[in-house]
């Protein structure tokens, strides 16, 4: 019974494993983007630095997907695709944007060694994930 005291004491006194940083230049799954993500205040967003493929409207093209019709004539390059992420425990949650459908998800961001990201956006208990590295 001590031993499963002490071991119990040991764990409450050992402090939660913080979240690796995500900043920095991260290059999509698809390649075709490369999403800048740095402190943005009280938290972390992530925006699009540089097309790796030029959207069908080339440099210019505009968010003509989003929902909301006041929206569609900002530029993609520079826009926010991740909003709000903040650290908790060993992972970072946000919000994600799709440009190509438009729609915004719940977002949770792990490190995966040095040069990889999981990005993982989700609909209720469903998630896709996708694998970003590091842009050199």
């Amino acid at each position: 019974m001590k031993l499963y005291i002490a071991a119990a004491s040991l764990l409450a006194a050992t402090p939660l494993a913080a979240a690796a940083p995500i900043e920095g230049r991260w290059v999509t799954e698809e390649k075709d983007a490369v999403i800048q993500i740095a402190d943005c205040g009280r938290s972390t967003c992530g925006r699009i630095a540089k097309f790796l493929v030029p959207p069908p409207q080339g440099a210019d093209q505009r968010d003509v997907n989003n929902k909301d019709k006041a929206l569609r004539s900002r530029k993609l390059l520079g826009m926010p695709v991740l909003t709000g992420f903040a650290e908790e425990a060993d992972l970072w949650r946000g919000m994600i944007y799709d440009p190509k459908s438009g729609k915004t998800y719940r977002s949770i961001i792990r490190r995966k060694g040095a040069n990889s990201l999981e990005v993982k956006g989700c609909i209720g208990p469903f998630c896709q994930t996708q694998v970003w590295s590091r842009a050199s």
